[in-house]
């Protein structure tokens, strides 16, 4: 890991430990970006790299936990809390809201890095998955009209003929649009295929019937 491909940011009032925590994490040869508030944290301009946010639970102008409830609804850092006033309810809180820690004042430097570090492997995954989801979503618009309508009915289960009777179309217009669309879709299997639409949501409203293929 390079102190470019990842962040940490910190948001605390304390000065003092703003400057514990930007120092332990740049020995361990990770950037820091330190926040004195959750409004600082919020407005600031934040490089698009793998990051971790370690968030104090009182701060001055919004409590920690009520601003992981609000930026929960975008793509954010994972979390890391700190606090000086741990108590289950809050704990238990925060990491069903997806925290991935939840730490008490004072903590340990090894309890801090192992979540921290486990919070941008979390991150990384989670871009890489974006960028998958994205790309595939690219893919989709780039089909015709006519393979959108052939996508769902061929992962419904639907046989070719069945499929081009849906249509209206023959058996042998449809093999083609069936083709070309997974070409484009990029899988050279059904199940592939099924997993894709799966994860783009598309509606499947049709069920296997009789017949032959």
């Amino acid at each position: 890991m390079t102190t470019d491909d990842h962040v940490v940011f910190i948001v605390d009032d304390d000065g003092r430990i703003r400057e514990a925590l930007g120092e332990l994490l740049e020995a361990h040869g990770m950037r820091a970006i330190a926040f004195g508030s959750a409004g600082e944290y919020v407005n600031a301009e934040k490089p698009d790299v793998p990051a971790c946010l370690i968030l104090d639970v009182e701060l001055p102008d919004i409590n920690g936990l009520e601003l992981q409830r609000q930026i929960a609804v975008g793509d954010h850092p994972p979390i890391v809390f700190i606090t000086g006033h741990g108590d289950i309810p809050s704990s238990v809180r925060a990491i069903k809201r997806g925290a991935v820690d939840f730490l008490t004042k004072p903590f340990s430097d090894g309890d801090l890095m192992v979540a921290v570090h486990t919070a941008i492997s979390e991150d990384r995954k989670k871009r890489s998955e974006r960028a998958e989801l994205s790309q595939l979503r690219q893919r989709y618009l780039e089909l015709t009209p006519r393979e959108r309508e052939v996508l769902p009915l061929v992962v419904s289960g639907l046989l070719n003929k069945q499929a081009a009777s849906e249509l209206g179309i023959s058996e042998v217009t449809l093999q083609i649009h069936r083709r070309n669309m997974m070409q484009k879709m990029g899988t050279a299997s059904l199940a592939d295929l099924v997993r894709i639409a799966e994860r783009l949501e598309i509606p499947v409203n049709h069920s296997r019937r009789g017949g032959g293929n």
